[in-house]
């Protein structure tokens, strides 16, 4: 979640700019505030508190491929990895790229429609963040079921979409908004299990491995949507309609690629990761069994006056 308001705040006055005074202003301005960025990191960061005793360098390019060799090992860190591969890259897809364009030319909505779903995206993600949290605190043993199921949603919201005749209702649109906007906050169960497979001096390292999973995914799919819908055009399938729906309906089921292989990778290294749990005396029971036991406990708290 607080990356994709971190996204909405850098775009706003890049969008800004770019209206008010053109393309090569606005990429300066965003070259020159990261040049800045990077001057005032020099400057002003320091690798040890004020006052303190500067630590013996244990860093360098050797101990540096160490730790991420170690982090990679861990089957956790692989798993929160393609976690946020599968569940994050639909919604930066969208909200980013082509979704603007998908809902304008191939769904015919008008730029004030356009704009209050894409706000409703927002809002979805702000509301689901503390129940991500809330479940995830309280079941950590069915993150990865969580993070299964929200891809499953994500298929299905963006198969509706794509396969109703003709424009989809705007209610649907709106559905397949909040889903997306779900697997933002989603995607932090990837750094959760980056935290929990890993001790406390290689957590940065995992994390940063986690969290390439869903940017990759997201410029795979954002190239080969524009690839493939640039060789329909190309083909005449379009017939000279780039931004069509028929174009796009088949442009965005790449997607169904990336997220089939996502859900494929983290059935495969879960079952590493459990066995991993196993050795260490933590069992992860059954989903329905699981299920069953926590009704069974219900129902005799109930039954206790």
């Amino acid at each position: 979640m607080s990356g994709q308001l971190g996204q909405l705040f850098s775009v706003v006055p890049f969008a800004m700019i770019l209206h008010l005074a053109g393309w090569t202003p606005a990429f300066l301005t965003l070259a020159g505030i990261s040049a800045l960025a990077l001057v005032l990191v020099l400057v002003l960061l320091q690798d040890h508190p004020p006052g303190h005793a500067v630590p013996e360098p244990s860093s360098g390019l050797r101990a540096t491929g160490v730790s991420l060799s170690h982090a990679w090992r861990q089957p956790g860190t692989r798993l929160g990895l393609w976690s946020h591969f599968t569940v994050q890259f639909s919604g930066t897809v969208f909200a980013m790229t082509w979704g603007y364009p998908f809902l304008i030319s191939a769904q015919g909505l008008d730029t004030p429609t356009v704009s209050g779903l894409m706000t409703l995206y927002v809002a979805a993600a702000i509301a689901a963040g503390p129940l991500m949290g809330s479940f995830v605190a309280r079941h950590p043993l069915r993150r990865s079921t969580m993070v299964l199921l929200i891809s499953g949603a994500t298929a299905a919201a963006w198969a509706a979409v794509l396969l109703i005749p003709g424009r989809s209702p705007l209610w649907l649109l709106a559905g397949l908004v909040v889903v997306l906007a779900i697997g933002g906050p989603g995607s932090m169960i990837g750094f959760d299990f980056a935290r929990t497979f890993n001790p406390a001096h290689r957590i940065g390292t995992a994390t940063g491995i986690v969290n390439v999973g869903g940017f990759i995914a997201a410029l795979m799919a954002i190239y080969l949507i524009g690839l493939v819908l640039d060789v329909l055009y190309a083909t005449g399938f379009s017939r000279g309609e780039l931004y069509g729906l028929e174009p796009f309906r088949i442009a965005l089921s790449v997607q169904f690629l990336l997220l089939g292989g996502g859900a494929g990778a983290i059935l495969v290294i879960r079952r590493k990761v459990r066995r991993q749990m196993a050795a260490q005396g933590v069992v992860v029971p059954p989903l329905l069994a699981a299920l069953a036991e926590q009704r069974r406990l219900s129902a005799e708290r109930r039954r206790t006056p």
